[in-house]
């Protein structure tokens, strides 16, 4: 599978903010490698959405999806 690839000036805020929730809900799920205060910038887009759909479920896929639009 393919990471998706993102550019950093096309990340819309309401992507981002939901990239952030994602992170925070799934942390311990997906994210256990990564320090819990991590602030996502729109460079973390693909290794969320690769945690995402690798360690998240079902939830995780469909959260995979909605940041991939």
């Amino acid at each position: 599978m393919q990471a998706a690839r993102f550019q950093a000036e096309n990340i819309s805020a309401e992507r981002l903010a939901l990239a952030r929730a994602a992170f925070l809900q799934f942390r311990t799920q997906c994210f256990w490698f990564l320090r819990p205060d991590l602030e996502v910038t729109p460079a973390h887009l693909p290794l969320i959405v690769r945690g995402l759909r690798l360690n998240g479920g079902h939830a995780g896929v469909a959260m995979a999806a909605r940041l991939c639009r």
